[in-house]
């Protein structure tokens, strides 16, 4: 797939709505210092196109769903059927292809822990061309989630200020250790956000039975509370960059949380996290070339004090990013859930 021509006024705009997913037209256009029609045009070219896609997410740790990276093996001429079926779940958010196509990488966003162990424990171990799988927790999230990806570097500081969201009055100052539990009306509302994150209230409002100003204050109360945000996905090759992979790094203990804010905060990685096992650093890396990423692995990850051991993955294809099917390197809407 040929690099998209993305002028600054369009990166502009993709991370504006990185840092305030909802902002209102206006309050972009503001901020962007054009005219609203300007704004309303190049958003609904870069969606209608598949170029990017604004959706809506449950927060994990805060809503207790049970996350898990997989590594599936699979026969040569079954990957890509399995990597097909597994993006059809509404339980997996992201599926790509790696290690030569033999190999399919998924992550798992199960409700329950039934939920989670029925894929692991029995559906995927008796399909067919399935040769092993593992699966590692995610610990913690240093990039990635509400944590906006810094590849994108555009906005001056002054509009990165005014695009920051607000916190409501008598909002906690960080989201509360304990649990949220999502009740029906909000679970339906995050139903239509994951396809639509800027979906109006009316929209929300039919979708979970409420009212129009009552549907708000749940979703307004939902993100002052950390239960949900708000995440662009794009298809980083669609904008020129060619190389993705996946590391896995080994780091002692001691050392894990500074490796980790280290690594998720370089601009190559648009997501990071700690996991189980002996690996226990997992980091996507996005590169312009292969010389880019030989570059970025000698001189910014080998500079990271604790990292004892790398293991790079090259991904192939990816399947699904954040609930959106990609097919020719777009964006598009999953089939309904079964």
């Amino acid at each position: 797939m040929e690099p998209v021509e993305l002028d600054p006024l369009d990166q502009a705009l993709i991370q504006a709505l990185m840092i305030d997913g909802r902002a209102s037209f206006s309050h972009l256009a503001e901020v962007l210092e054009v005219s609203d029609q300007t704004v309303v045009r190049r958003y609904r070219k870069l969606r209608t196109t598949g170029l990017m896609r604004v959706v809506g997410l449950p927060l994990g740790s805060r809503v207790g769903l049970f996350e898990s990276w997989l590594r599936v093996q699979c026969a040569p001429d079954a990957a890509l059927a399995v990597a097909g079926a597994l993006a059809r779940r509404p339980d997996i958010a992201w599926v790509k292809l790696a290690s030569g196509g033999t190999e399919i990488h998924c992550m798992t966003k199960a409700r329950t822990r039934r939920e989670r162990d029925g894929l692991l424990l029995d559906k995927l171990p008796s399909t067919r061309r399935v040769t092993g799988i593992t699966a590692q927790t995610i610990l913690r999230t240093f990039m990635g989630g509400p944590e906006a990806w810094s590849g994108l570097a555009v906005l001056r500081p002054g509009q990165i200020e005014a695009m920051t969201r607000p916190a409501a009055p008598g909002a906690p100052a960080r989201p509360p250790s304990e649990r949220y539990a999502l009740d029906e009306a909000e679970l339906a509302m995050l139903a239509v956000l994951g396809q639509d994150g800027r979906a109006g209230y009316p929209e929300l409002a039919r979708a979970c039975g409420l009212s129009e100003s009552t549907a708000r204050r749940r979703l307004d109360r939902m993100r002052d509370l950390g239960a949900v945000y708000f995440d662009v996905e794009t298809v980083p090759a669609m904008f020129g960059y060619q190389t993705e992979a996946t590391l896995l790094i080994t780091v002692p203990p001691a050392r894990l949380a500074e490796a980790g804010a280290a690594i998720g905060g370089h601009p190559e990685v648009p997501f990071a996290a700690a996991v189980t096992g002996a690996a226990n650093l997992f980091a996507v890396v996005v590169c312009r070339d292969t010389d880019a990423l030989y570059t970025y692995l000698t001189e910014r990850v080998g500079a990271v004090a604790g990292v004892q051991q790398v293991e790079v993955i090259p991904t192939l294809r990816n399947i699904k990013r954040a609930g959106m099917l990609v097919e020719d390197g777009r964006l598009v809407d999953p089939p309904p859930a079964p």
